[in-house]
């Protein structure tokens, strides 16, 4: 047996299957030893509106989901393995617990930056969401007026898987209805921050993970002014891409690093974002129609900002392929 399949063996066992000891409906969900819960919230009465379909033409169609909720986060070592991989075994414990699954998208599919955004999720880097990497699942058990609600949350850093569970209705009502196993590390315990690693070459990394940081540019500090003393290589580069590609466009995202508001950090990282375009499409030919420019701040680090480095590689653009 290859080293994935082992390890996607141990999570299937030790994503321990979704049982009733605690009452009819209720849930358990033990994560493996390398999990620790990074984030959770709960309120005994609320409401959601949960995505079944992906985002697209600036609308997504959703559903109205109403009782108590609770959203946990966890982080573990993946060990190599994929997105769909850490979701599969969730996703049948679902199943085999008589929930249909509503919605599956990944990613791209799902609508990207866009679908990402319109969701509920518990901050980073709690929850780290990669936008070229993440699966998400809407599942529904019951009819009626009162029926249950779990929707799973799926991504990736280098080294570390990303869960997010959202469980609404009387699945919610107790808090340790979804629990980590009894061995996983105390929560409160520091994990490695992600570092992001993307194959060399940038059309090399849309093609094999559809996103790339694009690292060679350069922004005065507080400034959205791209600084150019010449051609940069990662834009000439995106744009032979996209000259090769013409039925793909691109998504640019601008960050920060955690330092100052998230509003004014948001507002600057979208200007960043769109300079990057502007650039595209005024000096490089593309046509506008086909990049996209966005900005989320920090709300999505690559690492640390407790260091002047990680503080630098969080200040980036990054372009998603839709």
């Amino acid at each position: 047996m290859t080293p994935i399949l082992r390890l996607s063996a141990r999570l299937a066992t030790c994503l321990a299957a979704l049982t009733a000891p605690m009452g009819a409906g209720a849930m358990t969900l033990d994560l493996p030893s390398t999990a620790a819960r990074s984030a959770s919230s709960a309120e005994p009465f609320g409401s959601q509106r949960l995505p079944i379909t992906g985002y697209q033409s600036g609308d997504m169609e959703t559903i109205w989901a109403e009782g108590a909720i609770r959203t946990d986060a966890f982080r573990l070592a993946h060990g190599g393995m994929t997105s769909l991989q850490l979701l599969a075994p969730l996703r049948a414990q679902l199943t085999d617990a008589g929930y249909d699954i509503l919605f599956e998208c990944a990613d791209s599919d799902c609508g990207g930056f866009d679908f990402r955004y319109a969701l509920e999720v518990l901050p980073a880097p709690d929850m780290h969401v990669d936008l070229g990497d993440f699966r998400y699942v809407t599942a529904q058990r019951g009819t009626g007026d009162s029926p249950d609600y779990v929707t799973l949350l799926v991504s990736r850093s280098a080294e570390h898987g990303f869960v997010q569970i959202t469980a609404i209705g009387s699945d919610a009502v107790q808090p340790e209805k979804i629990v980590a196993a009894t061995k996983s590390p105390d929560p409160q315990v520091a994990l490695p921050a992600p570092v992001m690693e993307t194959p060399v070459g940038l059309p090399e990394a849309l093609k094999a993970t559809g996103r790339a940081v694009l690292a060679d540019l350069e922004f005065p500090t507080g400034s959205s002014k791209l600084a150019e003393d010449g051609p940069v290589q990662s834009l000439t580069e995106l744009a032979a891409f996209l000259q090769m590609r013409p039925d793909r466009s691109v998504v640019l995202v601008g960050h920060t690093d955690a330092e100052g508001a998230l509003e004014s950090n948001i507002d600057l990282s979208r200007q960043r974002a769109d300079a990057v375009r502007q650039h595209l499409v005024q000096s490089l030919g593309i046509a506008p129609d086909r990049v996209q420019a966005e900005g989320v701040g920090y709300l999505a680090p690559l690492t640390t900002n407790d260091t002047p480095e990680g503080r630098s590689a969080n200040r980036r653009v990054e372009v998603i392929l839709k």
